[in-house]
Order: C-alpha cells, then sequence, then structure tokens
C-alpha cells in the first residue's frame, strides 16, 4: 500500500488562516476573493471581532502555498499586514468548498 504526504499535489489541502494587522474596512475580503478565484482555491473569508481576518484555504497544494503567500505578503492595497498564523493543515480527499466566498456572518 502506498503512503500519500503532503508533497503529492494532486492531494487537496485544507488550512485555516488568521491575518492581523489593518486588514478591516481596507477591501481586504473583496481582495482575498479576486486573487482565490485567480489562484484557483476554494474556502471563505470573514472579519472577526478582534480586527482581524480569518477563513480557510482549499485546493491542490501550490494553489494553496499561493494563496498563503498572497494573505502574508500581499493582501489589499490599503492594507497594513503585521502577521498571519495558518493551523490546523490537513489533507482531504475532496474538497469541502466548491468556491471561494466573503463569509457575511462576522466574527
Amino acid at each position: 500500500m502506498e503512503e500519500t504526504s503532503y508533497l503529492d499535489d494532486s492531494r487537496f489541502l485544507s488550512v485555516d488562516f488568521e491575518v492581523f494587522g489593518l486588514v478591516q474596512g481596507v477591501y481586504f475580503r473583496k481582495y482575498a476573493l479576486q486573487a482565490a478565484t485567480k489562484i484557483g482555491v476554494t474556502g471563505y473569508v470573514k472579519n472577526t471581532r478582534n480586527g482581524s481576518i480569518k477563513g480557510v484555504l482549499q485546493g491542490n497544494r501550490p494553489n494553496v502555498r499561493k494563496m498563503q503567500q498572497w494573505l502574508y505578503q500581499e493582501g489589499s492595497p490599503e492594507c497594513v499586514i503585521q502577521g498571519c498564523q495558518f493551523q490546523n493543515e490537513r489533507e482531504l480527499i475532496n474538497p469541502e468548498f466548491y468556491q471561494f466566498k466573503i463569509d457575511l456572518n462576522d466574527w
């Protein structure tokens, strides 16, 4: 029986994220939706009560890594990213989301 690994680009990854800094009120979620759609990942993004942005990314490994880099280094034009945490990374057989969306149920 062959063992799979996170290095297998054909496998789906899921990872939770939280972005800190000046990320609310600067169209961060809108730009995240555009970037995720262009990169080809699914999941969601939403505001939190503490002023951060949270969400989930799902997709093949290279696309998830590209979106993680976008969240950590780029963001929306007016944002100021002070940090980004990624956690709960896991491999999926099938994605749980079929598109990337803005979750308007903040917090």
